[in-house]
């Protein structure tokens, strides 16, 4: 499995957790930034990171910012991206087993680093369940087909 991961000014803390945990599992990934602490735009960070994942480059993407909703809107965008904002665990093992999310967001103002790392632990290691799960998101493919310019 290969990672991209990134976030904006207010992800820096937990981001680098991240990282740790992707080390530990022995997975590899890229960090898109930011490196800085001065507040940037998060589309700046989000769109890369989802278009890496959309194109296949990487298999799934991590983004985290002050509340996560910016970085899920952002990467929603990119067509094939299945991003969710997910601040428990249940989330993230049901948005990996029922909706095959390829990217989670998460808000670093809303949880801190260790729920932060359960959360990504348990959605890397989640597996698709497929099934009639699989005929909504052949339904939202369609969508992006016949939508697309």
């Amino acid at each position: 499995m290969k990672v991209a991961i990134a976030s904006d000014h207010g992800g820096l803390t937990i981001r680098e957790e991240l990282k740790s945990l992707l080390e530990e599992l022995k997975i590899e990934y890229v960090d898109f930034g930011c490196d800085c602490n001065a507040s940037v735009d998060y589309p700046d960070y989000a769109l890369p990171v989802a278009e890496k994942v959309a194109s296949g480059e990487f298999d799934r993407g991590i983004l985290i910012c002050g509340t996560g909703i910016g970085m899920s809107i952002a990467a929603n965008k990119v067509k094939g991206v299945r991003c969710a904002l997910v601040h428990d665990v249940y989330s993230a093992r049901l948005t990996r087993e029922h909706n095959d999310s390829n990217v989670i967001a998460m808000g670093e103002r809303v949880i801190g680093p260790g729920l932060a790392r359960e959360i990504t632990k348990v959605w890397l290691l989640s597996e698709f369940s497929g099934s009639r799960h699989q005929t909504r998101l052949d339904k939202i493919a369609q969508y992006e087909l016949e939508t697309s310019s």
